[in-house]
């Protein structure tokens, strides 16, 4: 592993270059190193990790690892495997322009040294997520200090050591919120309750029944933030019910005396990079559109994590992460003599996968007929909870595969594994999957 290495203007040339050191971008390093590939990671902060330095809570790796692990220790573990690969890094380096040059991309980089222009052969975007604020949510009122998105107040909490609130209220009842609520409560400060717009909760399970059911924090769904009230600090909040259409009702407002209010209302993936290079972004997920390489409908560049589709479990976004890099890798042995696939705009060789109105998101998109694969991983949400469900996949009207399940909720996604051994599959085909 080469710390921060110095470039000579253009002349550096990567088979690979990674944008983002979260959990997806240091599985795609590593998996691009390992494939064979000269490899760049690019990271704007001064250490690895992205936002797992702080999620001090257990949890992690299950999947991975078969164990519990707290957010450092995972990036910890992939972060000792870069360490013995020849991953060229780059800390405190932000990716301020990629324009496609040649067969490649070139690459500007702003770092302290200066400016430096590289070039790439492919690229994997694992540029994560960002949080909604106050402002995307439709809150109103002044902007006093106290309104804090969970993300803030967990690193001032776990990072800087910093009490940020000490009697609050948590709007939106994602994850990040939940975890917040009993960190917050762990530290002294009182959260006087958890406000959902939705009819029901957003975040796993889990996370409902270990952070707020144990510690006796009231959950109250069908309710949101309608003002905030305070001039220097904040001083207050309003919360009204909502109907259906998630629209305050009026005459409902209730005024709750706090200093804090913490936003856990959704997540964004940071697709700003790929839409300056024409990537194809999907409404429904956010993310672009990719085949079961991870590749978007841009040749040559890849994505991972949750810049590709928000997940709840890191070990997914670390799924994803290695098989970006071994696929880039691979593309890039062969950029100078295009291999099937490769040089392919939105009219390549492929079939659609669809959902119906019951899938929230379903990943990949489209499957490259070019790579025949005997099986992929698919990726989905439903719209809403259910019960005992079947799930089933057709091409030309024929099921050729089906799983039931118990239960299916919006906040947890799913993965199965889908057979195309012995599929006569041909360009343009759909593969239909189907929720009853």
């Amino acid at each position: 592993m080469k710390d921060e290495r110095l470039f000579s203007g253009s002349s550096e040339t990567y088979d690979v270059t990674v944008i983002g050191g979260g959990p997806a971008g240091l599985a795609a390093a590593i998996a691009a190193d390992k494939a064979g590939g000269r490899v760049l990671l690019v990271e704007r902060e001064g250490r690895l990790g992205g936002i797992l330095k702080q999620c001090i809570h257990d949890g992690f790796g299950l999947i991975r690892f078969g164990e519990k692990l707290s957010g450092p220790e995972y990036a910890h573990r992939y972060i000792e495997v870069l360490g013995h690969t020849g991953v060229t890094i780059r800390l405190r380096s932000f990716a301020s322009k990629i324009r496609k040059h040649g067969e490649g991309f070139e690459l500007t980089l702003v770092s302290r040294g200066g400016i430096d222009i590289l070039q790439t052969k492919t690229l994997i975007l694992s540029t994560g997520c960002r949080e909604r604020t106050a402002r995307q949510v439709n809150i109103h009122g002044t902007r006093p200090a106290g309104v804090l998105t969970a993300g803030q107040a967990q690193y001032y909490t776990n990072i800087l050591g910093q009490l940020p609130v000490r009697r609050c209220v948590i709007l939106g009842s994602g994850d990040i919120g939940l975890i917040m609520a009993r960190r917050l409560t762990l530290e002294g400060a009182e959260v006087l309750g958890v406000y959902e717009a939705k009819q029901r909760p957003s975040g796993l399970s889990r996370n409902i029944a270990q952070c707020l059911e144990d510690f006796d924090i009231p959950l109250l769904t069908g309710h949101t933030v309608t003002r905030v009230f305070g001039r220097l600090r904040l001083e207050a909040v309003e919360i009204s019910r909502v109907d259906e259409a998630m629209r305050p009702i009026p005459g409902t407002g209730e005024r709750i005396d706090c200093d804090g209010l913490v936003l856990s209302v959704g997540l964004i993936p940071e697709n700003e990079l790929a839409e300056t290079l024409g990537v194809l972004i999907h409404p429904a997920t956010k993310g672009p559109i990719h085949d079961q390489r991870y590749m978007t409908m841009i040749a040559g560049v890849f994505s991972c994590g949750n810049a590709l589709q928000v997940n709840d479990l890191v070990d997914y976004v670390s799924e994803s992460g290695d098989a970006a890099g071994r696929y880039a890798a691979l593309a890039a042995a062969r950029t100078l003599t295009p291999g099937p696939g490769l040089d392919r705009g939105t009219e390549g060789n492929f079939a659609d996968l669809t959902a119906d109105e019951n899938f929230l998101c379903l990943g990949p998109q489209r499957l490259d007929l070019d790579y025949r694969d005997r099986e992929i991983p698919v990726f989905f949400r439903s719209r809403e909870e259910r019960g005992g469900t079947v799930l089933r996949v057709k091409i030309r009207g024929r099921e050729f595969f089906r799983r039931h399940y118990s239960q299916l909720r919006p906040p947890e996604m799913e993965r199965v594994l889908l057979p195309l051994d012995g599929l006569d599959l041909c360009r343009g085909d759909r593969i239909d999957f189907i929720l009853e």
